[in-house]
């Protein structure tokens, strides 16, 4: 790889907070947090601000200032602390986490599309030449990672922009949600749509599915999920103006915006929706939610200024549709960055011998297109059989919300379990040093750790004892089929050096 494909020093401290705000903020994370346990998701969602993203988010700024030069990001990190076979299979399992990420957000994404056009969520009801609505989702989400492979195949500028508007679209939807939500609110004289019966509404859940304290427990992934992906970044720090400084920095302010944003966003639904009336309907999904929650602000506000039913409902189908808008652009935003930027980490990071010379060749934009296209094959493959296996299109997302979920939570026990050996590491420099401490250091490594672990056992058991089991093969499919082959690539890497090794050993003597 020779210098001149190295990429540009692109990317300011603003560039990357609106990134990483891009690239993990999700509006619709929060009506799905609603979804499931109304406003007693808030405090799970505090819980795992205080307890993962923050502590993780200071990890991560040490990692990222300390291998800044590197190209591995997250495989860098783990190889630096604690060598490369628990490297290779975090970092295999972490991108693979990814890849699920791809394939359940290549079928949603169409939900906004046809929202911006009809003013509700119509893919339900999609047929093309005799093929099932979810059929045609998953061809249409072959035909979206084609595109998206192509463009962000042509280099880091064009990634940048998108995620730059991407995130003023959201801060902009957000301005908008607010505003009206605060406007119902100060119209039905300060009266909640979703009663509030003193702590017990923000410790029970509204949905009975989560009201038992397996469910509640449960929830925790929805809630890290949600916080998810701030290691994706770790690999665009070689393109970064002043990595050392920008880097923690642009990590801290947005972990601290992002935990204020979720809380009060989760909290200003209830000034619009009513569980009962909104939420517990047949044809509400977690794909669908946002803009079914988002189309119900609309007609309370138009109700509440004095509009009649008709006018109110069409208030309700454009903000409907502004949100679909809104939210296809944000998806696009985080789909250029995860679409190269986990596979351009682990690429780069990992041995050379593992993979042919033309893997880890990068293009004229500093892009490694070959390995984006392998992996486009990939997902095509996974969506094709998740999409076209029959399913309705409400088991489809929940089974898809379900693979995400555990997928991209499982790596983290890698990253935070690697951190105490980074952290005690004299022969690496550290320029951004947060744990000093070294008692405080292995508290809220054991505590972090703890949380994880403890949430994904509790994720895989619910459906267990619930008598669900396909969505708890689902949900343990990826971690351990992802774990396995990443165990196994590296077992052939190994013999193949150990071969090399004795090989050359014998023609030397």
């Amino acid at each position: 790889m020779n210098d001149g494909n190295s990429p540009k020093k692109t990317i300011t401290l603003f560039g990357l907070i609106m990134m990483i705000f891009t690239a993990i903020f999700g509006f619709a994370n929060t009506t799905v947090a609603y979804e499931q346990m109304g406003l007693a998701s808030i405090i799970w969602y505090i819980f795992a601000a205080l307890l993962f993203f923050l502590p993780v988010g200071f990890m991560v700024a040490e990692y990222g200032a300390a291998f800044n030069e590197a190209k591995g990001g997250i495989y860098s990190w783990i190889e630096g602390a604690v060598g490369a076979k628990w490297a290779f299979i975090g970092t295999f399992m972490w991108l693979a986490s990814w890849e699920v990420w791809l394939v359940s957000t290549s079928s949603k994404v169409w939900i906004p599309l046809s929202t911006m056009f009809a003013g509700h969520d119509a893919t339900q009801t999609w047929g093309l030449f005799g093929l099932s609505a979810t059929q045609v989702i998953g061809i249409l989400a072959v035909l979206w990672i084609v595109f998206v492979t192509y463009t962000a195949s042509q280099g880091i500028d064009k990634i940048s922009k998108i995620s730059n508007f991407g995130g003023i679209m959201t801060i902009a939807l957000q301005v908008i949600f607010f505003v009206l939500s605060l406007a119902v609110l100060f119209m039905s004289g300060f009266h909640t749509a979703e009663p509030i019966n003193g702590l017990d509404t923000f410790i029970h859940s509204a949905n009975p599915a989560f009201a038992s304290p397996l469910g509640m427990v449960s929830f925790i992934v929805y809630a890290i999920f949600a916080y998810g992906g701030l290691e994706s970044v770790g690999g665009v720090t070689d393109s970064m103006k002043n990595p050392k400084k920008d880097f923690p920095r642009g990590v801290l302010i947005a972990a601290v915006i992002m935990a204020l944003v979720y809380s009060l966003t989760i909290f200003c639904w209830s000034m619009s929706t009513n569980w009962n009336a909104v939420i517990a309907k047949g044809n509400v999904n977690l794909g669908n939610i946002t803009y079914v929650m988002m189309s119900n602000l609309g007609y309370q506000f138009g109700s509440h200024i004095g509009l009649g039913s008709a006018a109110a409902i069409a208030l309700g189908e454009w903000l409907a549709r502004f949100t679909g808008f809104d939210m296809f652009v944000l998806y696009m935003g985080a789909f250029f960055v995860l679409i190269y930027s986990p596979l351009k980490s682990f690429i780069l990071g990992t041995p050379k011998d593992l993979w042919p010379s033309k893997v880890t060749k990068l293009n004229k934009h500093g892009m490694p297109a070959y390995a984006m296209w392998i992996q486009a094959a990939v997902v095509i493959v996974l969506i094709l059989i998740v999409d076209m296996g029959g399913k309705n299109a409400k088991a489809l997302y929940n089974v898809l919300t379900l693979m995400a979920n555990v997928s991209t939570t499982v790596p983290y026990l890698f990253l935070v379990g690697a951190y105490p050996f980074f952290n005690m590491n004299k022969n690496i420099e550290k320029p951004y040093f947060f744990y000093k401490n070294k008692k405080a250091m292995w508290t809220v490594t054991t505590v972090v750790f703890l949380v994880l672990a403890f949430a994904i056992i509790f994720t895989l058991l619910q459906p267990i004892m619930e008598g669900a089991y396909t969505d708890a093969l689902w949900t343990i499919i990826g971690p351990v089929v992802f774990g396995l082959v990443g165990f196994t690539l590296y077992y052939r890497y190994e013999h193949k050096s150990k071969g090399k090794v004795t090989d050359t050993a014998d023609a030397t003597d």
